[in-house]
């Protein structure tokens, strides 16, 4: 099959604001044991190196269920199970510590791959695994004596920072250490919760087994609001995936923003998730205080509120109450507790493919919070799926601001020629145009 340049050259450009976003950030990766198993695990293994190159801080916890299991079926031992939690006696934490053993063994000698013409080429990347996780026993609970089987008691964030700070890979296996020097086999997501918890991350990513997350149509979904994932955990019965729900909105309420669920049958589903617009798995995203939507008619005083300041500062160009209802379709808001910090207006001219952002105002109290970026790249986003080429915004304060988010300085001849007529030299107002072939989509469904 032919090269297709432009098709590569449109992908890469499309990734940039993804690769900006991720540098530096830490990100917590949970493979689960069937992951490891499966046909495509060396090819994840690449592509988690090429995250550790492109300056992301990564977390990879393992399971090891299916392995410890294979171990224990040769040996002739049935597990016991309680609450979907495997009850370890001394036998099967053998099989536990044999199984996960060599799990990170072979994670940590495709990590050192090094070969030419190959995706490794040239990575010399250092991985660091250890004693980061202090576990304790789950004990007895309803007459059942869990044994061997532990919860995660703290992680060794210091420790596991200072790796990371060295470019390391850190490597956390599904197991624990006591005080005491004793062993405790630990539910695999729950060791990456507490690591994404304990380290600030910025994303937990949980893969998955296919997509098993539908709306009320059988659809599936590519985004759940936080209040949404807790009610849907409420009523979810599959125990696996119930792990793996609960292991995201427990860490998106501990201070974690996102968490990703992802397939990984998929091939490339760990950069598709990450550096294109519209992802392939399931986001979960803790950032639902404000709610960002198209303006509704009960809006209209809050707006107004909102933009009368910068009206009678000369800032905005005034609007009556009639002329705002009748504009509304075109605006859109940011609300908080039903008081409305933010909006801003699309309006297109289709023909010549441009649209207008106008009316940007953010409530004083939330300015320096990124809300005047997030509408702007809503505003983005409409006019993308509107078909639309390119943004401008006529502007008499804020030049240096509209520079910084990609705007660049243009002439009134640049505009559409309706927008031309209507221009009021009198405001002497500046033009910045931007083109949006390559903007992010809607925050609503932005998965940075």
């Amino acid at each position: 099959m032919a090269f297709d340049s432009e098709h590569f050259i449109n992908w890469f450009r499309n990734s940039a604001p993804y690769i900006h976003a991720h540098r530096g950030r830490t990100f917590v990766l949970m493979i689960p044991g069937e992951a490891i198993l499966n046909k495509q695990f060396e090819t994840l293994v690449h592509d988690i190196a090429l995250l550790n190159s492109l300056g992301i801080r990564l977390i990879l916890v393992h399971g090891a269920r299916p392995q410890i299991n294979q171990r224990l079926t040769t040996l002739g031992i049935d597990s016991q199970y309680q609450n979907n939690l495997r009850i370890t006696d001394e036998k099967e934490l053998a099989s536990v510590k044999d199984a996960v053993g060599h799990i990170r063994v072979e994670i940590e000698a495709l990590l050192s791959q090094g070969l030419s013409n190959t995706p490794m080429s040239g990575a010399r990347i250092r991985t660091s695994s250890g004693n980061f996780v202090i576990a304790k026993p789950i004990g007895i609970h309803a007459g059942i004596d869990f044994k061997h089987t532990g919860h995660v008691r703290r992680i060794d964030k210091e420790a596991i920072n200072s790796r990371l700070d060295a470019g390391d890979i850190v490597l956390l296996s599904p197991i624990g250490y006591s005080p005491s020097g004793e062993v405790f086999n630990i539910n695999a997501e729950e060791v990456a919760c507490a690591a994404a918890i304990a380290t600030k991350a910025h994303k937990l990513i949980l893969m998955m087994e296919h997509n098993q997350f539908v709306d009320s149509d059988n659809i599936a979904v590519n985004q759940i609001a936080l209040d949404d994932a807790i009610e849907m955990l409420k009523a979810h019965n599959k125990p696996a995936l119930k792990k793996l729900l609960g292991s995201a909105v427990t860490a998106c309420e501990g201070g974690v923003q996102r968490a990703h669920l992802i397939d990984y049958h998929v091939d490339g589903s760990l950069l598709i998730e990450l550096f294109s617009r519209d992802g392939c798995g399931v986001l979960i995203n803790a950032n639902s205080y404000d709610t960002l939507r198209t303006a509704t008619i009960d809006d209209v005083m809050g707006i107004i509120e909102l933009i009368k300041p910068l009206e009678d500062s000369g800032i905005l160009v005034k609007r009556s109450r009639e002329c705002l209802e009748t504009e509304l379709k075109h605006f859109s808001v940011i609300e908080r507790d039903g008081l409305i910090i933010g909006c801003a207006a699309l309006y297109p001219y289709h023909q010549e493919g441009y649209g207008e952002l106008a009316c940007l105002s953010i409530h004083p109290d939330y300015h320096r919070q990124g809300k005047g970026e997030l509408l702007v790249k809503h505003i983005e986003g409409k006019a993308h799926h509107a078909g639309l080429d390119k943004l401008f915004v006529l502007t008499t304060q804020s030049q240096h601001w509209f520079l910084e988010i990609g705007f660049a300085a243009s002439q009134i001849t640049d505009l559409p020629i309706k927008k031309q007529n209507l221009y009021n030299y009198q405001r002497n107002s500046k033009v910045f145009i931007k083109s949006i072939d390559t903007c992010v989509r809607s925050p609503e469904k932005l998965k940075y």
